[in-house]
């Protein structure tokens, strides 16, 4: 889909017309369609939305069958944006995410075909199972919203959200992710088991793919650019800048980390909760919005010294928490 056009500082004015009330009230309708369909895992539909209003990306690990895929299809329904999948398999190629040149007899010349990433919503299903070659297409894509082939560049649609699911690195056929990949994702969920009774609602329900067709757009595409505006806009103290800066510096200097949190990385914590507080209906950023996004931003990121894997990240975030005083 085209990108809008629009100037900046007209979405911004807008934005601050419609107000904070407004704002929550249509995030509220986004999370509670899509918690329809993913029974029971309310937090982890307000994170993937928050991940968006950040303008980031978000990775979805756990083991198959509880539901990535279709909180993707169901999150991409709900915001009535361009979405495709991509079924990433070991034989896959960049050109087949990216797209190709194929040779036009009538134009007698090459004509670019764009490929799926040419959408605002891309699910890059499986991620992991594809070779690090096919992996790197995304790289340019989620850092700077564009696409480089055959010596040009061309701009992704806006907004534009990679979503992707990885199934753990133990399992059959899968190839890690490299830490410059992993950085390029602001958030990474999990999902988890179903709890007995959303597992009994669903046993005893429709099926979830029926529910989906039925499924309309809680919002447009002006109106979510909006919350990405004023997300951005979210004002921020100079004790809570502190705050996220002794919890970065935090993993830098202790020797609980193979590696502390990059500057990109302090950049994610603060958007991640200038975005939660935004749907908590505040134009102000409090701590707990950081430690409420905290487990989401730091848990692929951070390695425990003496470890070849990452942690939860939710025991990552407890840790830091506990270490690092709120000023």
């Amino acid at each position: 889909m085209p990108d809008t056009g629009r100037n900046p500082q007209d979405v911004a004015n807008s934005a601050a017309d419609r107000g904070i009330p407004f704002m929550t009230t249509q995030i509220d309708k986004i999370v509670g369609q899509v918690s329809s369909i993913i029974l029971g895992k309310e937090r982890q539909i307000r994170l993937a939305f928050a991940c968006l209003l950040a303008r980031g990306h978000l990775l979805i690990e756990d083991i198959p069958g509880v539901g990535k895929t279709m909180l993707a299809h169901a999150l991409a329904a709900s915001l009535g944006l361009g979405f495709q999948r991509i079924q990433f398999t070991s034989d896959l190629l960049p050109a087949d995410i990216l797209g190709v040149s194929i040779y036009n007899r009538e134009g007698r010349g090459f004509q670019f075909h764009p490929g799926p990433i040419f959408n605002q919503v891309v699910l890059a299903d499986e991620v992991n199972r594809a070779t690090p070659k096919a992996q790197s297409a995304l790289l340019e894509a989620m850092e700077e919203h564009q696409v480089t082939t055959e010596g040009e560049t061309r701009r992704l649609p806006q907004p534009f959200f990679v979503i992707a699911t990885q199934n753990p690195s133990n399992q059959v056929g899968t190839f890690p992710l490299p830490e410059s990949q992993l950085d390029r994702f602001l958030m990474r969920i999990e999902l988890g088991y179903p709890d007995t009774e959303a597992e009994r609602a669903l046993l005893q329900g429709q099926d979830r793919r029926d529910l989906l067709e039925q499924l309309s757009p809680c919002l447009d595409v002006k109106t979510l650019i909006e919350l990405q505006v004023r997300a951005r806009r979210i004002y921020t103290s100079s004790a809570l800048l502190d705050y996220v800066q002794e919890l970065v510096n935090y993993t830098r200097r202790a020797a609980d980390y193979v590696n502390g949190l990059s500057p990109r990385a302090a950049l994610a914590l603060l958007h991640a909760a200038r975005a939660w507080a935004l749907m908590d209906g505040r134009e102000h950023v409090v701590p707990e919005d950081v430690q409420a996004v905290l487990p989401g931003v730091v848990g692929h990121r951070l390695v425990p010294a003496g470890q070849l894997t990452r942690a939860n990240g939710v025991d990552i975030a407890e840790h830091l928490i506990k270490q690092v005083a709120i000023p």
